[in-house]
């Protein structure tokens, strides 16, 4: 079954997932989120310091959402 998070909504999620502390997994998983999901994600993974383990599987977030998601990663890393 898919969900119908999309875009707007992984970026609501997105601005409380940025000043979570708490929160050591999600799954994201088919929701559709697209690459402007996939951006917004990556935009709070540059200052969460406490999710350890993410699936974006089944959201078709292309090059772009990839290379977001990866520059979040570096920017994050000790």
């Amino acid at each position: 079954m898919l969900n119908a998070l999309g875009a707007r909504g992984a970026q609501l999620l997105s601005e409380g997932l940025g000043v979570n502390t708490a929160l050591t997994h999600l799954d994201l998983s088919r929701n559709y989120m697209g690459a402007a999901g996939a951006e917004s994600i990556a935009d709070a993974l540059k200052v969460n310091t406490t999710l350890t383990d993410l699936n974006l599987s089944t959201n078709v977030i292309g090059d772009s959402g990839v290379q977001s998601l990866s520059e979040a990663l570096k920017a994050n890393a000790p």
